[in-house]
């Protein structure tokens, strides 16, 4: 495999910004199911993405420590400071996560339940 003579090298910014993301967001675990030429890389897919589901609770708990901090300093915005905007900033925040935390339960109950024939 060759390089790429025109790309530039990765700069710790851009590590940082990458490593970042992949703490953050599992799409990069899964591969797409639907993409899949024929029978057999679709069953691939399939497993592949059974066996990567195990990781979908650490991505859980990452997101309930976000949602729990969104919520406590939306907390002590509005208590403390009085200042209402960025307390609705950091609720809606928390509202967000909750949200990707249900989604990502839902995708990890029925990737880990499914049962192929």
């Amino acid at each position: 495999m060759t390089a790429d003579p025109n790309r530039q090298p990765d700069t710790p910014n851009d590590r940082f910004g990458q490593t970042l993301y992949r703490f953050l967001f599992f799409d990069w675990l899964f591969r797409d199911v639907s993409g899949a030429r024929d029978l057999f890389e679709r069953h691939a897919a399939h497993e592949h993405n059974r066996r990567m589901s195990r990781y979908l609770p650490v991505y859980m708990r990452r997101w309930s420590v976000l949602a729990g901090f969104d919520f406590a300093i939306g907390f002590l915005f509005e208590r403390v400071l009085s200042a209402t905007m960025l307390s609705a900033l950091f609720f809606t925040g928390s509202c967000v996560t909750l949200t990707g935390i249900v989604v990502m339960t839902v995708s990890w109950l029925i990737l880990s339940s499914a049962k192929l024939s």
